[in-house]
Formats: C-alpha cells, structure tokens, sequence
C-alpha cells in the first residue's frame, strides 16, 4: 500500500509519508523552518532502523522512531539545518553516527562511524552504499539502496534535487560537484531510480537527465 500511495509530497507540521517496499519501510517527514527531509529505513526483517539527517524538531522524529530504536543516524553534510537534532536523537537512541571525515569536524557529535565513497551502511539486513558527491560542501554524501526489484532509490542531501544540483560557493566547487553526480549517480544508475532530496519533493534520475547539459551551461 505505502509504495502505491507514497508521493514524497510532505509538509512540515505533517504526517509522514511512507514507502512500503518488499525489504525495506521509508518514512519522509518534513521538519523545522528550511522545510529540511528526514528518512526513517527500517529492515522490514530485522525491525533494524536508520535514520538520514536528524534535521530538527527532535521531537517529531523520535516519535517517527517509536519504541523500537534507532542504530545509526546518517548525517548527509555538515550544514547545520540537517543536524539541529542530531545530538538529542543519538543521547535518547544511543545510535551510532555516521558521516564522511571530511565534514565530520563541523557535526555536534562525534562520529562512530566514518565512511568514505563506496563503503555499505547496514540497515539490518540490507545495505546501503555511500556515494561522495564533491562541491556543496567536501563530504557531501548520497545514499543508495538497490532493491531487490531492481529499483535504486537514491538519497541525496543538498546534492541533487528536482531541477538541478545543490548550492556550491565557487565555480571549483560547481564544477567538482556536476562532475560527480553526472560520473557517480547519472552514469552509474537508471532513469527509474528514485531520487529522495534533503529539501522539498523528490524525482526521477529519469525526470532530470535531460537537463545535465543545461545545469552545466548555467553554472548552478
């Protein structure tokens, strides 16, 4: 049911919007004043869950949560609208952090779990792999899970959203970064793959590809 109904089409204030897919539940809820994207991963076989950006409104997630707990929260880069609650998540949790060392430093905790591009992140009985996108900020992260359906779903932070990539600072980094998501995300991965941002509504790699040459001209 969740994957026939979800549409990524939150509000903050609202409702979770949930995916029910065959291995894994993904929950979105919008949060805080920047309209920030939580996700909840839970295995579906182990009851394992995994949290992507603990953004704000600690509160709201916890209760996202539940009883069941948290294993690691996933921290997508280091600007702090997608880390407001971070600490208060992992001090109630226990959770173990996990984020790039290139922005690690700039996080309110200490990061257990350091990762680098192409480790795995356990969600109980599946995976997901970790993508460094180079430009919005040096350890920008993407999740990816690939289903056993075939179908990647693919979570970006401030990389990638619908209508181009994130916000860089300087023509270096624009550039390091539409390198990286044309080379490690469009080169890589189907035009089905979904696409679930770190703000407003998700996409297609499908709905964007026809647009990488423009987003390269434009510069941003």
């Amino acid at each position: 049911m969740g994957d026939v109904t979800y549409s990524g089409d939150t509000r903050v204030g609202g409702p979770a919007d949930t995916r029910d897919l065959s291995e894994l539940t993904i929950s979105k809820l919008a949060v805080g004043p920047m309209d920030n994207n939580a996700y909840l991963l839970r295995c579906k076989r182990s009851g394992e869950a995994v949290l992507i950006d603990a953004a704000n409104e600690a509160d709201r997630l916890l209760e996202l949560i539940g009883g069941t707990g948290l294993a690691r929260a996933i921290t997508t880069h280091r600007h702090q609208d997608h880390w407001q609650a971070l600490a208060e998540v992992v001090g109630v949790t226990g959770a173990r952090t996990v984020a790039h060392p290139d922005d690690s430093s700039e996080l309110p905790v200490s990061v257990d779990d350091p990762v680098e591009h192409g480790e795995r992140v356990p969600v109980g009985e599946s995976e997901l792999g970790v993508i460094h996108l180079r430009g919005h900020t040096p350890g920008s992260i993407a999740l990816r899970y690939d289903g056993p359906d075939g179908r990647t779903h693919l979570f970006t932070g401030d990389s990638l959203f619908p209508g181009g990539v994130g916000k860089t600072f300087s023509t270096e980094a624009f550039t390091s970064l539409i390198d990286d998501v044309e080379g490690r995300v469009f080169a890589e991965l189907g035009d089905d793959t979904w696409v679930y941002p770190g703000h407003g509504k998700d996409t297609t790699l499908g709905a964007e590809r026809p647009h990488l040459a423009e987003w390269r001209a434009r510069g941003w």
